[in-house]
């Protein structure tokens, strides 16, 4: 049957795009739905701070009055201009398994990205680096880390079939928990401390945490800015970060490195896994998802490994050992037994070497895809 393509111009429709993956992956175990609530903050103008550098439609694919595939298009203008490129972005693609449906999305995309001289599409990436981003390529069988996005194994093939190329790819690892940590990693990080001068911040409430937030995104911003499809955290975005955060956050999961006058230096953010809280409460916060999310971060066996910074005056002196020695020693206090690794791109082998210490393996590969546009100037 005939295929129609809608852009989404009301709010029931911007709930039907958010709540499609919710049908198409019903019979999976594997696939864990994000909060409807904050998907619609990110959709909202008034409520994303990135809409201030960013444009973006969103469209829905139908059969027979049936929503078969979804698609966002976006163009962050800041990112090209730091880079001198003209760049669109495609995001929350998801599809049934019919090669004409990814087909439409993204011709559609392809078409509205011209119509701004956009040369490159590329994706799937959303507005920020803290939006999901890519397309599973490996570990179609493996329960996605709290914030990332699951896809059938159908979806790299349908999309290299209308065109699309490798650009990037990020992997993911399993690492299990030793009974005790390391000896290399605690004398190192006793050693580096010393020799550097440096000391881990005595966090004994969220209150001790956030005073430190506003270092973070700066060293955030100053490290992670050469990283494919990372933007420049704006103020804006800082403060919302930290509301969506800090009640996520437990300081024993987190370790912040500071210098002789206590400016930060290093950090590592860790938080257990939401996964399995999330799959039961199916995008909802009500009545009992709230009661699941607090439950998964007071007792859990698996955490999430969110992120990693160090500032680059300090980078290859081995204050990894720092983070992970207080990180490493909660979880085996709490009997965590497995880290999960967020994404990392796979050409970042400075992040990869710091999982030799421990039993681990890389289980898991995303890949952003990319096509160069046919302009009609």
């Amino acid at each position: 049957m005939e295929l129609k393509i809608k852009e989404v111009s009301s709010k029931n429709e911007l709930k039907e795009f958010i709540k499609f993956p919710d049908k198409l992956y019903s019979g999976s175990k594997y696939y864990i739905p994000p909060l409807h609530s904050a998907e619609l903050n990110t959709f909202s103008h008034e409520k994303n701070p990135a809409f201030e550098f960013c444009k973006a439609k969103y469209w829905l694919v139908c059969r027979n009055g049936k929503v078969v595939g979804r698609v966002a298009g976006i163009i962050n203008y800041k990112y090209n201009k730091k880079h001198k490129i003209k760049y669109a972005r495609f995001g929350w693609l998801d599809f049934i398994e019919d090669k004409e449906v990814p087909g439409l999305l993204l011709n559609t995309v392809e078409q509205w990205a011209t119509e701004y001289n956009m040369e490159y599409l590329h994706g799937p990436l959303g507005f920020t680096s803290f939006d999901a981003s890519g397309v599973l390529v490996e570990g179609f069988d493996e329960i996605p880390t709290s914030f990332a996005h699951y896809n059938y194994s159908y979806y790299p093939d349908l999309i290299e079939k209308c065109g699309y190329k490798k650009d990037v790819d990020w992997i993911e690892y399993n690492i299990k928990v030793p009974e005790k940590v390391p000896e290399k990693v605690s004398k190192g990080a006793e050693l580096i401390a010393k020799r550097y001068k440096l000391h881990t911040a005595d966090g004994k409430n969220i209150k001790d945490v956030l005073k430190y937030f506003n270092g973070l995104f700066e060293l955030i911003n100053v490290t992670y800015k050469d990283l494919y499809g990372f933007t420049e955290i704006t103020p804006k975005q800082a403060v919302n970060l930290k509301k969506q955060f800090q009640s996520l956050l437990s300081p024993e999961y987190i370790s912040f490195v500071l210098n002789e006058e206590d400016e930060l230096v290093a950090f590592g953010i860790s938080m257990p896994s939401l996964s399995n809280a999330l799959k039961k409460s199916k995008g909802k916060l009500f009545p009992f998802g709230y009661l699941r999310i607090i439950r998964a971060l007071q007792n859990n066996d698996t955490i999430d490994l969110l992120l990693i910074a160090i500032k680059p005056e300090y980078q290859n002196k081995g204050l990894n050992a720092i983070i992970f020695k207080k990180i490493m020693q909660t979880v085996i206090n709490n009997n965590i037994t497995n880290v999960e690794t967020t994404r990392e791109l796979e050409d970042n082998l400075n992040v990869q070497h710091l999982w030799n210490d421990y039993e681990s393996k890389q289980h898991k590969r995303t890949r952003c895809y990319i096509k160069k546009l046919v302009t009609t100037n």
